[in-house]
């Protein structure tokens, strides 16, 4: 009897470990689905830049979706070739990044003066700080061609709430301000500190990111909504994507932040709050409207999770959390 019962008690450590060995293999061995494509001139093409993309040149990873839309890897592109085209084409980036409460102390400060060495070099930028402490926003120097707005928002009580109401604000700057200023829109979580280019290659008419840390995960683990009361709920979807960093044209970042924002409040209005907030609802809007490029764990990636053969530059980084601190003050 006493052999039967440490049996027992060692099953559940069995099963354990047999199901984080199989995620592990699942991670660490199997290889990323492959572009069927044999030229860059099959892509939907995002610009005329996107025809030089070697999407052979990274045999390791994938380099285009189902849908013809390229993903941007190290290796892939001539960095000369997108910085002449969008200088000749006139665009210019909006950067937003909401930095409220404890977050702005802790993190602003080095995410802007890494901006500055690393975000769309040679290109107009403006930056968009919506904080609750305008006063406290740090007096960085900018480069040529770069100016910063700073935009009060309320602090709310939860971060759950400034995480999703950050669409709305979004939505209505781009209606307000941005539209008549930039061509295109990317949106940052404060915490994150660029490290490398991240250049014009990243911009597209609709830009999602692949998440650092379910890239190489079968699709039965993506953290989708799975309530079906949620307006956020997916049964299945093409990859999941990362609501720290995305973009576009002011056009479609408006619409993603309008709808993000419809079904965040249709949610709430129904006593609902999908799993990952306005991630949930990024990830739905781009399983229902496909992104036109997708940038690769290169643009936002954890330095915790380790060495990865495939990751050859870190461009964004993710800085220290602490969320058992900010997300309480």
């Amino acid at each position: 009897m006493k052999n039967m019962r440490k049996c027992l008690l060692c099953v559940p450590v069995v099963l354990l470990l047999v199901y984080f060995t199989s995620v592990w293999f699942q991670t660490k061995l199997l290889p990323m689905d492959k572009c069927s494509l044999e030229s860059a001139k099959m892509l939907k093409l995002d610009n005329v830049a996107d025809v030089t993309l070697n999407l052979q040149s990274r045999d390791d990873v994938q380099t285009c979706t189902s849908w013809r839309a390229p993903i941007i890897w190290e290796g892939m592109f001539d960095s000369h070739h997108y910085d002449q085209m969008h200088r000749v084409k006139g665009s210019s980036v909006a950067l937003t990044v909401f930095a409220v409460g404890s977050y702005l102390e802790v993190y602003l400060e080095t995410f802007l003066k890494s901006s500055e060495h690393y975000f769309m070099l040679g290109l107009p930028v403006s930056y968009y700080v919506f904080t609750d402490t305008p006063e406290k926003v740090p007096n960085i120097e900018l480069g040529p061609q770069r100016r910063l707005k700073v935009i009060k928002v309320e602090k709310y009580t939860r971060w759950q709430d400034i995480s999703m109401m950050r669409m709305k604000i979004i939505s209505d700057t781009i209606e307000s301000d941005i539209r008549h200023r930039c061509t295109h829109v990317f949106c940052f979580d404060v915490d994150q500190v660029f490290t490398w280019r991240f250049g014009p290659e990243a911009l597209g008419d609709s830009v999602a990111l692949l998440h650092s840390y379910y890239y190489r995960l079968p699709k039965k683990l993506f953290t989708y909504d799975r309530n079906p009361k949620s307006k956020a709920y997916m049964e299945t979807g093409d990859f999941y994507y990362h609501a720290a960093v995305f973009g576009g044209t002011w056009k479609s970042v408006k619409a993603l932040t309008d709808a993000c924002y419809k079904g965040i409040m249709e949610d709430k209005e129904n006593n609902v709050e999908a799993l990952w907030h306005d991630e949930s609802h990024l990830n739905k809007y781009f399983w229902l409207h496909k992104p036109s490029r997708i940038l690769s764990p290169e643009y936002c990636w954890d330095t915790r999770i380790g060495y990865r053969r495939d990751i050859q530059v870190f461009r964004l980084i993710w800085a220290p959390k602490h969320y058992d601190t900010l997300r309480t003050s």
